[in-house]
């Protein structure tokens, strides 16, 4: 079973995926494919610099993501040609690792961001959003370093968390303790599987 992962900004999917693996799911994040797709030298790091030039590259010959957020995060043109030029490459990889994870496991999860963005709901068997208060959301990207108006930038820059919310299969609410939301997600978790279960009688 192919679980996927999404929500807002700063709304936990990280932590969820954390606690996915320590209840034994194999969990794989496409920004973190999309981090290694951007290294230096590979076709993916070769056309961002040719669209978006040496501007966004550290001196060490990195990627400057703080760099190019302000560029696309400002620009809604700038972060489509990213997006073209990026998330085609993720979602290859993102399929590859997911085919070798359930030939493993009988489920695995994958955190896609803009997994409804980009089209991608069809991809997994149930869907799973990852919510929080507008308020906390702002707090936690400002605890990043972002200004107040970086912060609702990067907001507006997704689908609105209440249209996510209606096209997930199932919401985890992150809105109380570490504790409380490690509950909730071993409950959806529960939940989902069961729910496969009683379709595969």
């Amino acid at each position: 079973m192919a679980l996927g992962v999404t929500g807002g900004i700063a709304c936990g999917k990280s932590e969820v995926g954390r606690i996915l693996r320590r209840s034994g799911v194999p969990v794989v994040d496409a920004d973190l494919l999309a981090h290694d797709l951007m290294r230096p030298g590979r076709p993916v790091y070769r056309a961002v610099v040719r669209r978006f030039g040496r501007g966004v590259v550290r001196a060490s010959g990195g990627i400057d993501r703080a760099a190019l957020g302000r560029v696309v995060f400002a620009d809604p043109a700038a972060r489509g040609d990213l997006n073209a030029l990026v998330h085609p490459a993720v979602r290859r990889a993102r399929e590859r690792w997911m085919r070798d994870a359930l030939r493993r496991k009988p489920v695995a999860a994958a955190i896609v961001p803009l997994l409804f963005e980009t089209g991608a709901g069809d991809a997994f068997d149930a869907v799973i959003c990852v919510a929080a208060p507008r308020c906390e959301v702002m707090k936690r990207l400002r605890a990043r370093g972002l200004t107040g108006v970086e912060a609702a930038q990067r907001v507006r820059a997704q689908m609105p968390l209440r249209k996510k919310r209606r096209l997930a299969d199932r919401v985890i609410e992150n809105d109380g303790t570490l504790a409380d939301l490690a509950r909730a997600t071993r409950r959806v978790l529960a939940s989902v599987l069961e729910e496969e279960k009683r379709n595969h009688v």
